[in-house]
């Protein structure tokens, strides 16, 4: 037993130098290091108000050219009536999954917004499946494949074959929250070596715990000079920032309940080529349960970003020395921040 033991291990370490913990940990989505529980998505007569701007979310998966077997997207808890749903009055509503593969699944123009609207669900439709208050997946998972990676769009930016996942709320007001993983196995948790996701616009559940930080990482290219953010439906819940290698904590504009709320920064030569670190923090003292919360960032053309699942040059950490806290880059916001206080 021993060297059956022994040998698991050397097998797991040398899992982990070939892979890297950033990929393990990153085929969840939410990833675990975002801190973020749950998607959301609401049925289609669900109210804004509940943090939900257009019921309906959608992810792209990048599979590496290198990968040859079938893949799975698993589903987490997508039925709507069970232990983590938002459920408003009895369980009434129905949500629809679909993966797309094939032609302008993601090159389309429509399938780079964050609405949908137009031909959004560009591409060869693979599979789909409705969910409603049966309790068969409830906190389980549901599995569509297997799917041939030849299936996807070949992109020869990501050097990969790209798959669209597309959850919609068809009836109801109810919140549906579920996961998804990227698997190489229909049954178990097995990670697609170089794969990654992303999506345009993240509609999520924050933690109910006060003070608790959450994280989406936009990739921001080489000819940004500035990024406009939106976050809807914040319900007035602590502080949104921005934190990179530059910036120690740059607060946006934030609203309250139904409201959308949008605030333009400049970003940095340093700051480009790489990822930014949105952190949403909520209040120590007032935090609302079930906030639920949509949140998209654009470029100076107007073109909306990708936050990956696997930060693109890793999640940054700001930069101390001994002048960069006290520079006007954070000016009077980082003075009074209550998160931050500039200590003596």
């Amino acid at each position: 037993m021993t060297s059956t033991f022994t040998r698991l291990i050397i097998i797991l370490l040398a899992a982990v130098q070939v892979c890297g913990w950033n990929v393990v940990e990153a085929q969840p989505v939410p990833p675990a290091d975002s801190n973020i529980p749950f998607l959301v998505t609401f049925g289609a007569q669900g109210l804004t108000k509940w943090g939900d701007d257009d019921r309906s979310q959608v992810f792209f998966l990048v599979v590496p050219a290198n990968q040859k077997d079938p893949v799975y997207v698993r589903v987490f808890d997508p039925d709507i009536a069970g232990d983590h749903d938002e459920l408003v009055g009895g369980a009434d509503t129905k949500v629809k999954f679909s993966i797309y593969g094939g032609a302008k699944c993601f090159t389309d123009p429509a399938a780079a917004g964050t609405d949908p609207k137009g031909n959004y669900k560009s591409g060869t439709l693979i599979d789909s499946k409705l969910f409603d208050s049966d309790p068969k997946y409830n906190n389980g998972w549901y599995t569509f494949g297997p799917i041939d990676p030849k299936e996807g769009e070949w992109v020869q930016e990501f050097s990969g074959n790209i798959f669209k996942i597309v959850a919609e709320g068809v009836g109801g007001d109810d919140g549906n929250l579920y996961r998804y993983f990227f698997s190489k196995n229909a049954t178990v948790n097995i990670p697609i070596e170089g794969a990654n996701a992303f999506s345009y616009e993240w509609t999520f559940r924050m933690p109910d715990q006060p003070g608790a930080v959450c994280h989406l990482y936009p990739y921001v290219s080489e000819d940004v000079i500035s990024v406009q953010q939106f976050n809807f439906d914040w319900d007035n819940d602590g502080v949104i920032k921005i934190v990179s290698y530059e910036k120690k904590g740059e607060h946006v504009t934030t609203g309250n309940e139904d409201e959308w709320k949008e605030s333009t920064h400049p970003i940095l030569p340093k700051e480009r080529n790489g990822s930014l670190d949105i952190q949403f923090v909520r209040s120590k003292v007032e935090a609302k349960k079930n906030n639920n919360i949509c949140f998209s960032i654009k470029n100076q053309y107007g073109q909306y970003m990708k936050f990956y699942t696997i930060p693109i040059g890793g999640a940054p950490k700001f930069k101390y020395d001994n002048n960069l806290i006290d520079r006007y880059r954070e000016g009077e916001r980082y003075n009074n921040s209550k998160v931050y206080q500039k200590k003596n």
